[in-house]
């Protein structure tokens, strides 16, 4: 049987596919990420919320014919006509027309072929205009968007390629040779990439800053069977970004302009506060004043720096409550951000973006956000200017790129919260799953014991006060080398 599942991961890697069903030792060698088992929990809680829009539908109806197989997120029929009705819930404010409408004229031709009278195919998806007043408006908050004719139209070109992905997967011997994935840059790689592509070196050309965006350059040089940086032949057309990446590579030798990095720095004023935030995306808006997949800042960490030669002192805030966080959140910002000094942040687009957010929902604190906002700068902007450049940032200004090489002493990955896609995750189970001495709520669903929550809160702390020590650290070693 071909699953709908399987049919979209073949679109994207022909192997993988193969893999996923004949060695799912191999597929599912590695475990979901806190973050990606969010994804599926997210998606799980959209799809239940949806089926209140039909309190007439069938859900998850299973339908097999001539090899293939579809479950169905919500079916209605007409009892007068016969016709059925298809939807298909994405949890997601838009429709991604490389996935979505697959995904439905599969299930469609699955459901034609299974002999149903199919009157309509629908996509219904999150409404991004949404904002929460009260109770949540489910007309509002779920958008329904008839796509038969689409589906149509695309009806015999997907059944060929049912067909095509029906005889690959069936196939007892294996494919030989790398995967689809080889023409793609590294971040896009499918999950048995190094189980396929043996010989790939684990950082290469496939490792250049944004080479998945230069389809061109990148299958240039595969068929030309070069893999090392090493082997990129002189005169090659690369980005400033890249050829940056390949000069610290091959010379094994940073690039350090200490006249920007002093000219960038200068602008600080003491005293310093070092600013990091967590968020969690809530798919379904939980309070007053959000839409769907606004981020909900739930913690802060802040290290304050009066002098060059002083010691930053550390506050922090982390809201263990299941309501809105959002007023007290601002009102220990207040507290703890004097009126004067430089807000020095990673990638300020981010918190710049919450804090505009924030200031609508506490309209109080609008002039207190206007103010940092003129005082913010972004410590990564030194990296992205290329002003420090090392092999080992491997074309990134990700501070987990960054911290190693200028702080080695700094380390991540010997905290049990590593990132902030977990950080959310817990969050999450911390504020939506309370303390319970049965540590279960009598439908065999597990619940936090009081450890477990205390536990959280503490791992919390200590990741999100990394991120800030170790932007100090980075603007400490950085100031060391202008000094």
């Amino acid at each position: 049987m071909l699953s709908k599942t399987n049919y979209i991961v073949w679109r994207e890697c022909h192997k993988n596919a193969w893999l996923k069903v004949h060695k799912p030792d191999v597929y599912y060698a590695n475990e979901l990420s806190a973050f990606e088992q969010q994804i599926i929990e997210t998606g799980n809680e959209v799809d239940l919320l949806a089926r209140n829009l039909f309190p007439d539908g069938e859900y998850q109806k299973k339908f097999e014919k001539d090899g293939f197989m579809a479950i169905t997120d919500i079916l209605t029929r007409s009892t007068s006509s016969g016709q059925a009705n298809l939807y298909e819930v994405k949890a997601t404010n838009d429709i991604d027309k490389k996935t979505h409408f697959h995904d439905l004229a599969f299930q469609y031709n699955v459901l034609k072929r299974a002999g149903l009278n199919i009157a309509s195919a629908n996509l219904i998806h999150l409404n991004g205009e949404y904002v929460r007043k009260g109770e949540l408006d489910l007309k509002q908050l779920f958008v329904i968007e008839d796509v038969t004719e689409k589906i149509k139209e695309m009806q015999e070109e997907v059944s060929a390629e049912m067909k095509l992905a029906l005889d690959y997967i069936t196939e007892e011997k294996e494919p030989v040779g790398p995967c689809d994935c080889i023409y793609r840059g590294r971040s896009s790689h499918c999950t048995t990439f190094a189980y396929s592509n043996p010989n790939i070196p684990k950082y290469g050309i496939h490792d250049l800053a944004r080479i998945g965006a230069s389809k061109a350059k990148l299958t240039e040089l595969i068929d030309s069977n070069i893999f090392e940086l090493d082997q990129i032949p002189t005169g090659t057309k690369l980005s400033e970004i890249q050829e940056n990446q390949l000069r610290t590579y091959l010379q094994d030798r940073p690039i350090i302009s200490r006249e920007n990095i002093a000219e960038e720095l200068e602008t600080l004023v003491f005293p310093l506060y070092f600013l990091d935030y967590e968020t969690f995306p809530a798919a379904i808006p939980r309070f007053d004043g959000f839409s769907p997949y606004n981020q909900i800042p739930f913690q802060y960490s802040l290290h304050v720096l009066d002098t060059p030669e002083s010691e930053p002192t550390h506050v922090d805030f982390l809201y263990t409550g299941s309501d809105d966080p959002s007023q007290t959140f601002v009102e220990s910002l207040q507290k703890n951000i004097g009126p004067v000094g430089s807000v020095i942040v990673w990638h300020k687009d981010f918190e710049c973006g919450r804090n505009k957010e924030l200031a609508i929902r506490v309209p109080d604190s609008q002039g207190f956000f206007e103010d940092v906002e003129k005082r913010i700068f972004d410590l990564e902007i030194i990296f992205k200017k290329q002003h420090y450049v090392h092999k080992d940032f491997k074309g990134s200004s990700s501070i987990k790129k960054v911290l190693p090489v200028l702080v080695p002493s700094l380390k991540y990955d010997e905290l049990e919260i590593g990132e902030g896609g977990t950080a959310a995750e817990r969050w999450n189970r911390l504020t939506t799953n309370p303390p319970s001495p049965e540590a279960t709520d009598g439908q065999g669903n597990s619940q936090l014991t009081t450890e477990e929550k205390e536990s959280i809160i503490k791992n919390l702390r200590e990741y999100c006060k990394l991120d800030t020590y170790a932007m100090y650290a980075i603007w400490k070693a950085l100031y060391s080398l202008i000094s």
